[in-house]
Parts: structure tokens; sequence; C-alpha cells
């Protein structure tokens, strides 16, 4: 599949004997959806789980089961292999499998070939929980990690025992983001902290109602995932339903407008850039009431006030620091976003009109036109929100090292 967050990857996705092999099932789709191609090597044990010709089915390749295949002489094709991959996915990892190649033991098709490989190894464990908390298990994932090898934790849940603690196979979008964190070139923005915010506030009218609105905080969330890949620190102050983050973006949940300013004010001391990507509300009642507000024939009045415009505050202090600001308009955009630029004295603002087909709330892309002081607008083609964070990182990337190279900035 094109056009995916993973173009151009070869994924080789080593599935072992744990009763999560299932998942791996739905694992190769995920990789596929973002664009990668993907080869499947299958333990003995793992079998018994999944059938090979379940995975061969979804791939639209072999799958690899025998390290000596009976009818065919394979020369050296552990290393074709590995050298085809650019990450290899254990998934599900067993203790076993982790534990042999902790001790540098190869004895079939797939420990051989995480043996030879020169490009990441990504495991994602899955386990019961008096494996997952055995000191030996600790140990191994200690040495591979100090070896470059990379882990997506398991996560807490229901076991296949029954029993409910440590050791379930993580979430599937954590995994793949753990391919993606594994290929990506986080050299670009080492020691870079950015500061993003996402999603709606909510302004309470009484104790269960209150007015937002319809933003899924989707874009704030590609912009700190995107920074995060380019190896920034990375601080997502969301509003409403926290959105699923990628491992290593630090989360704090806010409701309110007044809740978002005080987190804003309080992490901007410590960042290095603003992305104020969040839909804050510009009104709120002006008071609130303490009981549910009764349903009556008559008309429901509500008294409202401004909110603080956080992203004028935060560029207020920013001195050689960057703030992108977003508008979000309907009508003469550009006009107004570039007055928005000057007037709250920003680097750059991303224009989009969510009156346009497949831009704004509620939508996977976005249609945004990049504003700079000084310098012609960029008009990008409507595209996947993570394209657009690319292209708005890259901009904002750019004017940071030509700032560094006169001395100035972040």
């Amino acid at each position: 599949m094109a056009n995916g967050r993973l173009e151009h990857a070869n994924i080789l996705l080593g599935v072992t004997g744990s009763i999560a092999a299932y998942k791996a099932c739905e694992v190769l789709r995920l990789l596929q959806r973002e664009g990668a191609s993907v080869r499947v090597v299958m333990t003995a044990a793992a079998q018994k789980f999944v059938t090979p010709l379940t995975f061969e089915t979804l791939s639209g390749d072999e799958v690899i089961t025998e390290l000596f295949p009976s009818r065919r002489v394979v020369k050296t094709r552990h290393v074709a292999v590995a050298d085809w991959a650019h990450c290899v996915l254990v998934c599900p990892a067993t203790l076993n499998c982790i534990g042999k190649i902790a001790a540098g033991i190869a004895d079939d098709f797939l420990t051989i070939a995480i043996a030879a490989a020169r490009s990441p190894v990504v495991f994602a464990p899955a386990m019961d929980f008096q494996m997952a908390r055995h000191p030996m298990y600790a140990e191994n994932c200690e040495r591979l990690q100090a070896r470059g090898y990379r882990f997506v934790s398991f996560e807490e849940g229901e076991l296949a025992s029954g029993a409910t603690g440590a050791g379930r196979l993580a979430r599937l979008e954590r995994i793949v983001d753990g391919v993606r964190l594994a290929l990506s070139d986080t050299s670009r923005l080492p020691g870079i902290r950015v500061l993003v915010t996402a999603g709606p506030t909510r302004e309470p009218i009484d104790p269960v109602r209150f007015l937002s609105n319809r933003s899924s905080g989707k874009m704030g969330l590609a912009i700190a995932e995107e920074a995060v890949l380019r190896g920034a620190e990375v601080t997502l102050v969301t509003g409403a339903v926290p959105p699923h983050a990628m491992d290593g973006i630090r989360v704090v949940p806010v409701a309110t407008a007044a809740d978002m300013a005080s987190a804003v004010e309080r992490e901007w001391k410590r960042h290095d850039a603003l992305f104020m990507a969040a839909a804050v509300a510009d009104f709120r009642p002006k008071t609130v009431a303490v009981e549910k507000i009764k349903k009556s024939t008559g008309r429901l009045l509500l008294e409202m006030e401004t909110t603080d415009d956080i992203l004028s505050r935060a560029a207020a202090v920013k001195g050689n620091r960057t703030v992108v600001g977003f508008a979000l308009e309907t009508g003469d955009g550009p006009a107004r976003a570039r007055q928005k630029l000057i007037d709250k004295k920003l680097d750059l603002i991303c224009l989009n009109n969510p009156l346009e087909p497949g831009s704004g709330f509620e939508t996977d892309t976005n249609r945004i036109t990049i504003i700079a002081a000084n310098a012609d607008p960029v008009e990008l083609p409507l595209m996947p929100k993570w394209e657009a964070a690319r292209r708005i990182l890259d901009t904002v990337e750019g004017r940071m090292k030509t700032e560094a190279a006169h001395g100035v900035g972040a």
C-alpha cells in the first residue's frame, strides 16, 4: 500500500509460540496498511497456535518455517532475509525466544536471522505474569537493551491463564509505533523540547453539561508523534479524552480552557517550541450551576465571558523560542491568519478551513496553508494529518537550523 507512514519499509515479522500469536495477524495487516512490505517467520511452537497458511494468505508471500527445507537447497537464506529487512519485529516474543537471543543461542531460522540482522530488532513480549515478573526475564531484557535491541513493553490485563496482571501483549497500535520509532531518524531534533496542545476544551454549564467543539485532537497528536520520531522530548497537553499517544510522549490531560492555560504556562518554561493545535473555547459560562439545570418550557440564557488567550500569553514570553499557531477560518482565511500571526507575534501559523471537504475537525486528512512573516504562504494539498505534520515540522526544523547558524533561536 502506497503513501503510508511505513512506505518502502521491509519488515520481517517473527512469530513465536504464544497464545497471543493470533494477534500477529492483525499486526501484519496494520503494517501493510502503513505501506510496509512484510515477510513472516514462524517458530515450530508458533505453528501450534496459528497455521502458516493464515500468514501466507495475509502477506501474499511464503512463510518461512524451516531452517533446512527438505525439498529445496537454500543458500544462506537467513542472511538474505536479514539483509532484506529494514526492521525485525518479534511479535509475540516469548520468554524462551528472548532468553535465547540474550544468551547468543541461534538454533532456528528466526533466532539465526536476528543474529544476522544489521537492522533494528523490536521485541513485543507476551507471557503469563509469573514469567513477566521473573528476575531472569528482567536481566535478559536489560542485557538486550544494552546491546541496542528494542522492546514494546507488555501491559497489564487479563491473561490466557485467567489471571490478571503483567504480561499481556501491548496494544497493536503501540507495536506498530514501536516499528516506526525503530526506523525513525531521531538525530533531527535531539535535545529539543516540544510542547504541543491538542483537542477541544470543555466548559461546564452544570455538573452534567458542557460547551465544547468537534475537535478530535488528531492534528496535534500527529505533530507530537512526528516530533518524537525526530528525537525531540515531547509533552502533549490535550483536552477532553486523551488520544492514544505514542510511547515517548508525555501526556498532560486537561478539561477546561483555564486548565489548559495553567498547564501551558507551567510547561512552556522548560520547552523550546510550542505548537498550539488545540481548539480552545473562546467563551465559557460566567457562572456554573451547582446542580443540574432542570428542563423548563422557557428559554435558557447563559451569560458568557471570554477565556484566556493562551497563545498570546505564551508568545509574549517566548524570547528566541519557536511558537506555531493554528487558525481555523471559514472566510477570508489567509488575511485573517496573517493578521493573527502579526498580532500574536508568532513564528508560523497554520491555516485550514473546516468547510472544505476532508479538512478540519473529525477527519484523518487536512488541507493546510503554512504562513510565516515576510514569506509567501505555502499551500499544502489535501493529505493525511500525519503527512501534514511532517511538512509543518520540516518548516520549523529548517527555521531552527537557519537561526542556529546565525546564532539565534533555541
